[in-house]
């Protein structure tokens, strides 16, 4: 799936998306305190450090949280509900948000696929 030109005007997120497009999650892990974090920022949260490494994910985890969304906030969605939204923690020890597979449940372990939705292409999780 074609990815939109212009996904963000922040240069971090724009290379977070073409990570995703090209079938990865990425996260960063400080050089200097080690603490990971997701989403990318460039810094660490936890110790302000500027040198921070950009990792791949394996793409598996264990969900959090989920729900399921019937009333997409947009018109251009609305022919993907329902769709479900899950928290995911990573076994690289980050919790992302991302689309899943409404069948799951909190602490069903998962592995993220990558799926074309709306105008690109997103991670979405679903049973290991």
């Amino acid at each position: 799936m074609t990815q939109p030109t212009a996904v963000s005007a922040d240069p971090i997120a724009r290379d977070w998306w073409a990570g995703v497009a090209e079938g990865r999650i990425g996260y960063e892990v400080c050089a200097d305190c080690g603490t990971a974090q997701f989403y990318p920022r460039g810094h660490c949260t936890a110790c302000g450090s500027a040198r921070v490494d950009v990792r791949t994910a394996a793409g598996t985890g264990t969900v959090f949280s989920i729900t399921v969304v019937h009333r997409p906030p947009s018109a251009a969605l609305q022919p993907f509900a329902p769709y479900a939204i899950a928290l995911v923690d990573l076994d690289e020890g980050v919790r992302l948000m991302a689309h899943a597979d409404p069948a799951l449940g909190i602490g069903a372990r998962v592995r993220a696929t990558f799926v074309p939705f709306g105008d690109r292409t997103i991670p979405r999780f679903a049973a290991a």
